[in-house]
C-alpha cells in the first residue's frame, strides 16, 4: 500500500469522527469540563481515546482477517446505526430539553461508544487489507495515519462544535442530533 493509499483510508475512515465531534461538540459550550479538566487536556483526552479505538479496530480487522470481514461487513451498518441512533438520540434530546450535561464527550461511556460507532468501518478496512495479503509491516504506516488523523479530526470537530455552541446553544445540538441520526439511517439504507 502506498503513503497516498493508507492517507486517504485515513481521511475517509474519519469522516464520522469528525461529523460526531463537531455535532457532540456543541455540548461542549460551557465553559469548564467535569472535574475541573482544563478544556484543551479534555479535547486531547477524548481525540487519543477514539485515535486508539479506531487504529484498534483497524488493527483488529487485519489481525482476524477473514473471520471478522464476513460479520463486520453484514452487521457493521446495524451496529453502527444502533450506537449512532444512541448517541444522536441524546444529543437530540439534550437539545430540546436544554440540558447542557446530557450528552458530552467526557464520559467514558460516551466516549467508547462514540468511538466504537464511527469506527467499525476500520475494522472492515482491516480485514480487507489482510485478505489482501498485506503484512503487519506493510500495516504500520497505515495504522499510523488512521491514529494521527483520527485524532486531528476529533480535535478539529470538537473545536468547531463548541464554537457553534457557544454560538447557537440547543439549536446546533438539536441539529447535531438529527445529522449524527440521518448518517446513522444512511448506514441502513446502504443495507437495505
Amino acid at each position: 500500500m502506498s503513503i497516498l493509499e493508507a492517507f486517504l483510508i485515513a481521511v475517509s475512515l474519519c469522516a464520522d469522527c469528525f461529523a460526531v465531534s463537531l455535532c457532540s461538540g456543541t455540548g461542549l459550550a460551557g465553559s469548564g469540563t467535569k472535574g475541573g479538566t482544563k478544556p484543551g487536556a479534555a479535547i486531547a483526552r477524548i481525540a487519543i481515546a477514539f485515535a486508539i479505538i479506531q487504529t484498534a479496530l483497524m488493527f483488529t480487522g487485519w489481525a482476524l482477517g477473514a473471520a471478522v470481514y464476513s460479520f463486520v461487513s453484514r452487521y457493521a451498518g446495524w451496529i453502527g446505526f444502533a450506537l449512532l441512533l444512541f448517541v444522536g438520540g441524546s444529543l437530540l434530546i439534550a437539545g430540546i430539553r436544554g440540558d447542557e450535561e446530557h450528552l458530552k464527550l467526557d464520559g467514558l461511556r460516551n466516549i467508547i461508544l462514540a468511538g466504537i460507532a464511527t469506527s467499525i468501518d476500520a475494522m472492515a478496512i482491516g480485514a480487507a487489507n489482510s485478505m489482501e495479503g498485506i503484512s503487519l509491516k506493510g500495516m504500520l504506516v497505515p495504522l499510523a495515519f488512521v491514529f494521527v488523523i483520527t485524532a486531528l479530526s476529533v480535535v478539529a470537530g470538537i473545536s468547531g462544535g463548541k464554537a457553534l455552541g457557544q454560538r447557537f446553544g440547543n439549536a446546533a445540538r438539536i441539529f447535531g442530533g438529527i445529522v449524527l441520526i440521518a448518517i446513522g439511517l444512511n448506514m441502513i439504507l446502504h443495507i437495505l
